[in-house]
């Protein structure tokens, strides 16, 4: 095995033990800890704005730290942060590099609001835990805007409202039904009827919802920010790595690399985006594909407001604007996986967005300057899983992200720094993994 000539034994002692004690072979670090895949194509338009992003490093020798996170997008991003924060020693290491994954893809409508209306959610899981998750993803996307403003990172952050508008899985008087139920909960969310939705935004629906304090961000420089803050509060990046094999025991865990080193933590943290490893349940979650243009700037043809628009359907349209006035629309979801037949749909996807897009917004010009393709993942609830996996101790994972991808990131954060500080979170076993 490579290693650097004075590294010690008695990591290479704990490695063996480890993979005598599982069963596991000296080939075993061949092995693939997570299914890969492609996981975005052609050049999101957050490519298109230079960013200064946090260098990484390679392994020379075999690493011990308190905590490894697997991942270096805004998951990674958020939990590397936290935990630095909160004075743990933390590696990081991602099998591209810092940000090169899904995090670019996204559009970064940072919404406080789940994808399955919060009346629908309430007859899936009860009312008060459905309660609680519209709560909780409130309180964290208000927490991730105030962090990272207190933080100074520089991610074009601004809050915008969104609206909701009327569609097959919510009509108008769903939508009043909707309303009523944030409301009591003390949501900031308001019903417009088809009248007072023309007269303030300017869009032609029978009715909508609007929600205040919703965020709009840069995702790749989110990221970097954030990886930048916990390289400073001492953490460690390291890639390209590829993590090969995983084994928890009851005083340490152990992570063997494709390349053939081992890092030895107390605790290990898969971020890994919609790669998902194979040790962590995946029922209830699936990967689906989704379709996304940008245009070019044109400020001076700007709906009111700049508001982000979605609405109550299955797959739904979803559109926002930059800092600088580009206008992003993404949708056309299909419930599949396959990454060649995602790429082929492109221009046609493209074009089908382009279209509806000039439907929705006539004053537009619609046409892309870029367009790109992703997949990303969906739960049956449209809540994640956050939390310790079930029959590997030591190991946390973070799965399933929907349409409040980020948001959720910034949960993953605060649930999985409370578990490892030993602090009690009230909602932990709400999004926990099923054991």
């Amino acid at each position: 095995m490579r290693r650097d000539a004075n590294a010690g034994t008695r990591v290479e002692q704990q490695e063996k033990s480890a993979r005598e004690g599982a069963g596991y072979g000296r080939s075993s670090v061949r092995q693939y800890l997570t299914v890969k895949r492609k996981l975005r194509s052609s050049k999101p338009v957050w490519m298109a704005y230079p960013r200064h992003f946090p260098r990484a490093k390679r392994l020379k020798q075999d690493l011990e730290t308190d905590v490894l996170v697997v991942g270096a997008g805004i998951s990674g991003a958020l939990i590397a942060y936290t935990l630095a924060r909160d004075g743990h020693r933390v590696a990081v290491v991602d099998r591209r590099g810092p940000v090169m994954g899904s995090t670019p893809a996204s559009t970064a409508l940072l919404l406080y609001e789940i994808d399955i209306p919060l009346i629908h959610l309430k007859r899936k899981l009860g009312a008060r835990p459905a309660e609680r998750a519209w709560l909780r993803s409130k309180a964290a996307l208000d927490a991730l805007y105030h962090l990272a403003r207190r933080e100074k990172i520089d991610a074009a952050m601004s809050l915008r409202p969104s609206v909701y508008l009327a569609g097959e899985v919510l009509d108008a008087h769903g939508l009043a039904n909707e309303a009523r139920a944030r409301e009591r909960l003390g949501l900031p969310s308001r019903f417009l009827d088809r009248h007072a939705l023309r007269a303030r935004f300017g869009l032609s629906r029978s009715a909508a919802i609007v929600s205040d304090n919703n965020v709009a961000a840069d995702p790749r420089a989110l990221a970097s920010g954030f990886l930048r803050r916990a390289q400073q509060l001492g953490a460690q990046i390291y890639a390209p790595h590829e993590i090969a094999d995983i084994h928890s025991r009851k005083d340490t865990a152990l992570a063997m690399t494709k390349d053939r080193f081992t890092i030895e933590s107390r605790q290990i943290v898969l971020c890994t985006g919609y790669e998902v490893p194979k040790i962590v349940p995946v029922e209830g979650h699936s990967i689906q594909s989704t379709w996304v243009i940008a245009t070019k700037t044109q400020p001076k043809r700007l709906w009111p407001e700049e508001c982000f628009i979605w609405e109550a359907a299955n797959p739904y349209l979803y559109v926002r604007t930059t800092i600088d006035g580009r206008v992003i629309c993404g949708g056309e979801d299909a419930e599949f996986a396959d990454t060649g037949h995602r790429d082929a749909l492109l221009n046609d996807k493209a074009k089908t967005l382009e279209k509806k897009l000039a439907i929705m917004l006539p004053r537009v010009d619609p046409r892309p300057q870029f367009a790109w393709t992703a997949s990303f993942g969906q739960s049956n609830t449209g809540l994640p899983s956050i939390g310790p996996i079930p029959g590997h101790s030591r190991c946390y994972a973070v799965l399933g992200y929907g349409g409040n991808g980020i948001t959720y990131s910034m949960l993953a954060a605060q649930l999985v720094s409370a578990a490892i500080g030993g602090r009690r979170d009230p909602d932990a076993k709400l999004f926990a993994f099923p054991t």
